[in-house]
């Protein structure tokens, strides 16, 4: 996966590894990375969940799957999901145990599901070490306005638990969720609306000096050099919304503030994430196409710095 040699990359770029975006991994719709003892996991969209790890965020190994056998669940709502191919994964480190969301569905289709599984430890070297599937935490079905897929979970410092998700169709969606159970805390309670454009997905929260920020995909993905994916921003004193962007106008209405688009040999940036690490802001995604690997999609880790009240990415790749 990625370069015969990780130094190759650098070399390419003619910097030092740790500052260049890409990571020279193969990786489609990644997760947030999550820290376990002293190692940092990414998990994204493939067979079973693949998942990477390193100890400098600079040198990842594979790691394995989080799913062996598909769960039993999905062959009745999600039928025409096939070879167990699990899409835009997120996951959090809650109490005791890791909580990992995932997408099942089929491409272009509104009939998907949100699962949940979860594991006390993400090292498959502790005993401890085990996945358990939850089930479904929210579904779409034909006829719906909204789809269920690409989550991005957010625990508040209030401990109350979110997901937000949604692609295309509506828009962006959020629920509430119990954080003793990872499942819906009502699932009666009607969706909240945050986001819409005419394509969008790939949502997540964040929140910073009192404002909750919502990163949205715009644009098409999966088509490598050519995908037109660009990250949107905007923010809101409330979880639930509005979000405006810098101009004012409500991410309801089409709003959004380009944070990243593409950058040199680096195109179409997807699937936000932050991750704070020894007082370091990094923000991550995916690029879907990096010329130097064939034009397939790899991890980016970006330094992240705010300016008056805005997140600004620092991309080095040449």
């Amino acid at each position: 996966m990625g370069f015969a040699d990780d130094t190759d990359l650098a070399s390419r770029a003619g910097l030092p590894l740790e500052q260049t975006a890409s990571r020279g991994i193969i990786t489609r719709d990644p997760s947030t990375i999550v820290k376990c003892k002293d190692e940092f996991w990414v998990f994204y969209t493939g067979h079973g969940i693949p998942s990477f790890h390193s100890k400098d965020l600079v040198k990842w190994e594979p790691g394995p799957p989080v799913f062996r056998t598909a769960p039993e669940w999905i062959a009745a709502a999600v039928p025409e999901n096939r070879n167990m191919n699990y899409w835009a994964p997120d996951v959090i480190h809650l109490n005791d145990r890791y909580l990992l969301y995932y997408s099942v569905s089929s491409f272009g289709k509104i009939t998907s599901a949100i699962g949940l599984a979860t594991t006390p430890t993400l090292d498959p070297a502790d005993p401890a070490y085990h996945w358990t599937d939850h089930g479904i935490v929210v579904q779409s079905r034909e006829g719906g306005d909204f789809n269920t897929i690409d989550p991005s979970v957010f625990s508040d410092d209030n401990g109350t638990l979110w997901l937000a998700f949604g692609s295309y169709w509506s828009g962006i969606k959020l629920v509430q969720l119990d954080p003793r159970t990872g499942k819906r805390l009502d699932p009666d309670a009607p969706l909240t609306s945050l986001a819409y454009n005419k394509s969008i997905e790939a949502s997540c929260l964040y929140k910073h000096d009192g404002y909750y920020y919502l990163f949205v995909n715009w644009g098409a993905c999966c088509r490598g050099v050519n995908s037109t994916y660009n990250i949107r921003v905007g923010r809101s004193r409330k979880i639930t919304g509005p979000y405006i962007d810098k101009e004012g106008v409500d991410m309801l209405k089409a709003g959004g503030t380009l944070l990243l688009s593409n950058k040199g040999p680096l195109f179409g940036p997807g699937h936000a994430g932050i991750l704070i690490d020894h007082g370091k802001s990094w923000f991550t995604s995916d690029f879907e196409g990096d010329t130097r690997m064939g034009g397939k999609a790899t991890l980016a880790i970006m330094p992240l710095v705010w300016k008056s009240g805005w997140p600004e990415v620092q991309v080095v790749d040449k």
